[in-house]
């Protein structure tokens, strides 16, 4: 007798190209079963800012699902972030409506309060004050539900905390904290003692993604906080990086809020200045949230860990990474020759690269000679000078 076999689905990803989106990719291409598959057009082929593009698009592929992944930077001008925040989430929805496929978005912490413990239910108010980025990605929530609760739409709003990761080429969010480290830029302690964040862990999302996508009836219409388990605190973080890479920066002196934020006042003002003689000159776009540094903002999971699927690996956490993840970007940072002025006897994955930069000389004789073999990746006997 014939056994019948669930036929091949085929999603669209939109926004592949991104931290979550590589990430995704990733996993359907090597870690999925063959029943799922995604299909991650780049933006030149598939715009969320232009709606022909959308439909021509869904002329050519047909997709079982829809997975929205595509944001704007956090300091993108109100029409980009309208366009694609909001206007190109709403358009892939209406879209889905019509071809009667489930549709997987993510959304932000951004649409959320400062607090503890926050549940799916705890968002601010639409309010014009709010920055691009949040009032965009608040109103993609509220229409989204919408359309659910007047049309049907099968959606599920996957929202994040701070995420962290590999592959983030852009070097935004906590990354960009991690780089700033990294780069001594940060003197002191632009936070408070006790000040926590929830975070998200990319590699934790995919599979949540490939379980929902089999279990629509339960998650069908439904918000979850996707975030690990344990809050964290900033300072934490920011002092375990200065350990691991044995650095001298920044200081473990706290500065207020109130001081931190006259002088990022006063680097707008500079900014603002130089630009009047064509110097252009950009803020941090992470300095749009400043005052999140020194406000703490928890996610609850509990709802998530009430559904069939649960809390993934409770016990990887952003301090679990951190290793793997300082290795990743100092490796490429220093190829993209962005840092130089880090201490380097903690962590230096290519050795031989050291020596190359250094005393190549030296490394040249000795290969000649044979004392070391490039293809094993064997460290030379050469005394190290470190910053």
């Amino acid at each position: 007798m014939a056994i019948e076999t669930e036929s091949k689905k085929t999603g669209l990803l939109v926004g592949g190209s991104g931290l979550i989106g590589g990430a995704i990719t990733y996993y359907f291409k090597t870690h999925a079963d063959d029943t799922i598959s995604v299909v991650a057009p780049n933006s030149k082929k598939l715009s969320l800012r232009v709606p022909n593009d959308i439909k021509q698009y869904f002329k050519k592929i047909k997709p079982d699902f829809i997975i929205n992944a595509a944001i704007t930077a956090i300091d993108s001008d109100p029409l980009l972030s309208f366009e694609t925040n909001y206007i190109g989430a709403i358009n892939l929805a209406k879209l889905a409506l019509q071809l009667k496929i489930p549709y997987i978005h993510f959304s932000s912490s951004a649409t959320m309060p400062s607090g503890l413990d926050l549940s799916e239910e705890d968002r601010i108010a639409l309010t014009p004050g709010l920055t691009n980025y949040a009032k965009s990605k608040l109103m993609a929530e509220m229409t989204l539900q919408h359309l659910h609760e007047t049309e049907g739409l099968d959606y599920t709003n996957i929202r994040l905390a701070v995420v962290y990761g590999k592959h983030d080429h852009k070097i935004q969010g906590f990354h960009r904290l991690f780089f700033s480290i990294v780069d001594q830029a940060i003197p002191f302690m632009l936070t408070k003692p006790g000040v926590r964040h929830s975070y998200t862990n990319t590699k934790k999302i995919a599979p949540f993604i490939h379980y929902i996508l089999n279990n629509r009836a339960e998650f069908s219409g439904q918000t979850y906080n996707f975030v690990d388990p344990e809050p964290v605190a900033l300072a934490d973080i920011i002092l375990t990086i200065k350990r691991y890479l044995q650095l001298s920066l920044p200081k473990e002196i706290y500065i207020p809020y109130s001081i931190a934020n006259f002088f990022k006042s006063i680097l707008k003002w500079i900014m603002k200045k130089l630009s009047l003689i064509s110097i252009e000159a950009r803020m941090p776009a992470e300095l749009m949230f400043l005052e999140n540094f020194y406000r703490s903002q928890t996610l609850s999971s509990a709802k998530l860990a009430r559904s069939s699927y649960g809390i993934p690996q409770p016990e990887v956490t952003i301090f679990t990474e951190l290793p793997s993840i300082i290795e990743y970007y100092l490796t490429r940072w220093e190829h993209l020759n962005l840092i130089s002025s880090f201490n380097e006897s903690f962590y230096h994955p290519q050795t031989l690269a050291e020596e190359f930069a250094t005393n190549p000389q030296e490394l040249v004789e000795m290969i000649h000679a044979k004392k070391i073999d490039p293809m094993a990746g064997c460290s030379p006997p050469v005394s190290r000078n470190y910053h």
